[in-house]
């Protein structure tokens, strides 16, 4: 029996399947970087697959804030572009 691994969006709040999401990490060496295997090491958060709620995440600087950097211009152009 395959459990669904659940994560939660960090703009929504909601429960979804971590393949439903990109997953941002920020690794030890403190680079920013779109972690695809869902396995870096590092401090992560997880935003849906949504052209509104990545620009709503940019807006209001969402991934920023949850992990305690500066400038993450170039991750949500990334993002928007792997859609």
């Amino acid at each position: 029996m395959d459990k669904t691994i659940l994560r939660t969006c960090i703009v929504t709040r909601k429960l979804l399947s971590k393949e439903e999401m990109f997953r941002v990490v920020k690794t030890p060496n403190h680079e920013i970087k779109i972690d695809s295997s869902y396995v870096a090491q590092g401090r992560g958060c997880y935003l849906s697959k949504d052209k509104n709620l990545i620009l709503k995440a940019k807006s209001k600087r969402m991934i920023e804030k949850h992990l305690k950097v500066n400038d993450c211009q170039a991750v949500y152009d990334e993002l928007l572009k792997l859609l």
